[in-house]
């Protein structure tokens, strides 16, 4: 279990747990070799028309950029 006083600068428990998740996404993304600047913008562009059955494309470790 995490400590989750590692966190309190973010605020709440809840904000703690949002930045580490987006920091755990920008850290997978770097060991993929992706860039996290263009991995996010790329990403967060297709979210909103990404069909949930194919979310897991978005995934670091399975994301390729849009052609």
């Amino acid at each position: 279990m995490h400590d989750a006083k590692n966190w309190l600068f973010a605020g709440t428990l809840q904000a703690g747990k949002r930045a580490a998740a987006i920091t755990s996404l920008i850290q997978s993304a770097k060991l993929n070799g992706h860039d996290p600047y263009a991995y996010f913008k790329n990403v967060l562009t297709r979210l909103p028309t990404q069909r949930a059955s194919e979310i897991d494309a978005l995934l670091p470790h399975r994301w390729k950029p849009a052609s």
